[in-house]
């Protein structure tokens, strides 16, 4: 039994009968990551990868000990608009994520479906339900959620607000733009805006709403760049920092210390020696703590990824002028908003650009359009010859990932790129 495996049976000893205890057993465990990623991260680790992660995991332990100055968000939420409240903004593939790199989701997991919830839904879905429902994460004084991309994410918010009586706001985002859906949206950002003061008692400042959005307008112009480089740059990695890129492009974007993040990117990309092995654009989650996987792209000299598609969601500058019109745009043009063909559009464009080796799409189990989309994206693959690989998995329950099938797959495809075989 390693550490991981000690710490979670811990947590969840004491979960059923003493839930503030296991609490402060998780929140000692975020105390230990903080000071770990601050004192103890690994050298071989570019020192900006190296911030986000203590970033992040600062963000997230805040969030834990402050519910009353926390937001639970979806990934598509107008975070540019909490960030004016001062509060701490949590997603479920966050704290699920978190949850499950402490060994402790299967509990989480279990408490869900034993209170009804079907084993079908995605599973940071459910555990992140369990989290709260047993009572050991505390609720969040108030959520926002958006239709974009998830059928599970209406219904549960929607579960946990009324039973747990956070005020809540469902943002409906119309699939196509037209200058009336665009009014339609800003009439529902203006309705949250006007919630959000009453939560917490706060009038929202227009000037740092409008810096919010320049800096994040440099952010992403900062990773445009990167990404270009990173064609042949090696830039080491790991999975799960992959994922915290969900923090600089989603749950923390406009912020001073995403921006710090993303130039001290581009500085190092473009200061790093050459790459002559094998680069992947990877689709949707990452399961962070696959074997095969780790062995490939974690600080593997001959593999890096090389970007992720949930980083390029929306790529278009923001008019910082007119705040409440730019995000309204934001969503309604979001790829993941309306049909699958323009998120299949966009890889296929970026992998004209990027000209990377390989793409990997990864059906999450429970992920409805990641599954029912992937053949669509294997045609748009096949039109420019790029090597295409389908793996199915789960992006963090261990007890439901297939190891054999994903390392023999996965072994089969790399060995055949390197061999030109495609």
């Amino acid at each position: 039994m390693n550490i991981v495996q000690a710490y979670g049976n811990i947590v969840k000893k004491y979960a059923p009968e003493h839930p503030r205890t296991a609490l402060r057993i998780i929140q000692l465990g975020f105390m230990l990551k903080k000071f770990r990623s601050g004192h103890l991260a690994n050298k071989d680790i570019p020192a900006a990868w190296r911030y986000l992660n203590h970033y992040a995991v600062d963000e997230v332990q805040s969030a834990l000990r402050h519910p009353k100055r926390t937001v639970w968000a979806n990934l598509f939420a107008p975070v540019e608009i909490l960030q004016c409240f001062d509060v701490h903004t949590l997603s479920i593939e966050c704290l699920s994520s978190f949850l499950s790199g402490m060994g402790t989701e299967d509990y989480f997991l279990d408490f869900a479906e034993s209170e009804g919830i079907a084993p079908t839904l995605c599973s940071y879905h459910k555990n992140f339900i369990g989290a709260i429902d047993s009572g050991i994460i505390p609720p969040a004084a108030f959520a926002v959620t958006t239709s974009v991309i998830c059928d599970g994410n209406l219904c549960t918010f929607r579960h946990l607000a009324n039973r747990h009586q956070v005020p809540t706001v469902l943002l409906d985002i119309p699939e196509q733009y037209s200058p009336e859906a665009e009014q339609y949206v800003v009439e529902q950002l203006r309705e949250l805006i006007a919630q959000l003061e009453q939560t917490f008692h706060k009038k929202l400042d227009y000037g740092r709403l409008t810096e919010s959005l320049q800096r994040e307008n440099e952010s992403k112009a900062c990773y445009a760049r990167t990404l270009k480089m990173m064609r042949t740059k090696a830039y080491p990695g790991t999975l799960t920092l992959q994922m915290y890129l969900l923090f600089a492009n989603h749950l923390n974007i406009g912020t001073p210390e995403i921006l710090r993040f993303y130039r001290q990117m581009e500085a190092e990309v473009a200061a790093a020696p050459e790459f002559h092995g094998t680069n992947i654009f990877w689709v949707h989650l990452l399961p962070w703590y696959q074997q095969t996987l780790k062995s490939y792209f974690n600080l593997n000299p001959d593999y890096q990824i090389q970007g992720i598609d949930l980083s390029l969601d929306y790529t278009e500058p923001l008019d910082a002028g007119h705040p409440l019109e730019a995000l309204a745009r934001k969503m309604i043009c979001n790829i993941y908003n309306g049909s699958y063909e323009r998120k299949a559009d966009l890889v296929q464009s970026v992998a004209r650009e990027l000209q990377p080796d390989g793409v990997i799409n990864f059906c999450h189990w429970g992920c409805k359009q990641s599954a029912g989309g992937a053949m669509i994206l294997k045609g748009k693959m096949q039109e420019i010859g790029m090597p295409f690989l389908i793996l199915d998995g789960d992006g963090m329950d261990r007890r439901n990932s297939h190891d054999g099938q994903i390392k023999t797959r996965v072994e089969a495809f790399l060995e055949m790129i390197r061999n030109k075989e495609f």
